[in-house]
């Protein structure tokens, strides 16, 4: 008797608990899953005004996302200096295009093959063109002082960005230059340049983490024999937004990543070349990664694959959404990849799921000592 009575007690309590439950699941708000977020609708000339819209539409969705939280854990001391206000860009919506290009020993064939990728994407639409990591010559160290360009002297000095800079006034393009080895000094860097519409050198990014790794019986390969490491964390604000970039290795040191968020990024470009051996098994995830921790979109490039190179490329050149969502994607061989980007997706996931909101700014700090210094 006292058994059976034992059992339908415990038979009540656990439909009570099961009831419990399923009220929390089915009538308390959620958080919207990606299918139900709703659709905002820009044209191909949307400009900031959507963007601002867009902010105000959404912040009814934040006014309950915790003021106790704010006041308790200072999400706002989680990033010294405090993290920019995310700047109003000047187009919503554009077309970016990604030029994974077969790279060969011959220099001029690769700076005329790389001005034709960059003609083509622009014929199909794309405002931004990416290149990918050491476009104009093999990736090697033996090779890295052979094509070496003095960046600043331009000219004859630098036939690489030369191009870059000729096809981006002529086209109105604006170009993220993959990397080329350049030679400053008696010192050689990996570095990207990006130039703006006017065909103007906006800014050069030298990588600041040089891609020193030992696997072995899979890979080793020193690039500090040859190169300098970059000093300088590197934003830049263009005609299509404000743009992060890293090089290849640079994806890995998510603290970089979160640096240009807090400088008010809309996108990172990754100009990359992966590997046989970590590109299936990381070259995708770090990119996801790094655009759901932040919040904002990831562009990688690489070169194509050649098995015959003496560093064979994993290829894959990828768009990432500030959901972590990849967009846009290709296999191994060359391609150009044209996808759109828009601006307005940035706000509404951070709405949705408001992660500077729930910083532990009591528990942890990210510190941008050159923007810290500079200010």
């Amino acid at each position: 008797m006292k058994s059976a009575i034992s059992s339908l007690i415990s038979s009540r309590n656990f439909n009570l608990h099961r009831s419990s439950l399923s009220f929390s699941i089915f009538r308390r708000p959620s958080l919207l899953l990606p299918s139900q977020f709703p659709v905002i609708s820009t044209d191909d000339k949307a400009t900031g005004a959507n963007f601002t819209s867009l902010r105000r539409k959404c912040r009814f969705h934040s006014t309950k996302s915790s003021p106790i939280m704010a006041s308790s854990f200072n999400p706002e001391q989680a990033r010294s200096p405090p993290a920019v206000p995310l700047p109003i860009p000047p187009v919503t919506k554009f077309k970016i295009g990604l030029c994974q290009l077969t790279v060969t020993p011959d220099k001029q064939r690769n700076i005329e093959h790389a001005r034709k990728a960059i003609e083509e994407a622009v014929e199909k639409g794309a405002q931004l063109v990416v290149l990918p990591e050491i476009w104009n010559g093999p990736y090697s160290n033996d090779s890295f002082p052979v094509y070496a360009e003095d960046i600043e002297a331009g000219g004859d000095a630098s036939p690489s960005t030369a191009m870059l800079s000729e096809v981006s006034r002529r086209l109105k393009v604006t170009i993220v230059g993959g990397s080329i080895a350049e030679r400053s000094g008696d010192k050689l860097y990996n570095a990207c340049c990006i130039f703006g519409t006017d065909g103007k050198l906006k800014a050069k990014h030298r990588k600041i983490h040089l891609f020193d790794i030992d696997i072995p019986g899979k890979i080793t390969f020193i690039e500090s024999k040859t190169l300098t490491a970059g000093q300088t964390p590197t934003v830049v604000d263009t005609e299509v937004g404000r743009i992060g970039i890293g090089i290849c290795y640079d994806i890995r040191f998510q603290e970089l990543a979160m640096i240009y968020a807090a400088r008010g990024a809309h996108l990172i470009c990754y100009p990359g070349a992966f590997n046989m051996t970590t590109g299936p098994l990381h070259w995708e995830l770090l990119q996801r990664a790094r655009a759901a921790d932040n919040q904002l979109y990831v562009a990688t490039c690489s070169p194509a694959r050649d098995v015959g190179a003496g560093y064979v490329a994993w290829g894959h050149s990828t768009l990432v959404g500030p959901f972590g969502e990849v967009l846009a994607t290709t296999e191994h061989d060359e391609a150009i990849i044209i996808a759109e980007i828009d601006y307005s997706l940035i706000e509404l996931r951070r709405t949705n799921l408001p992660l500077l909101k729930q910083k532990r700014g009591d528990l942890y700090q990210l510190v941008d000592v050159e923007r810290l210094k500079s200010e």
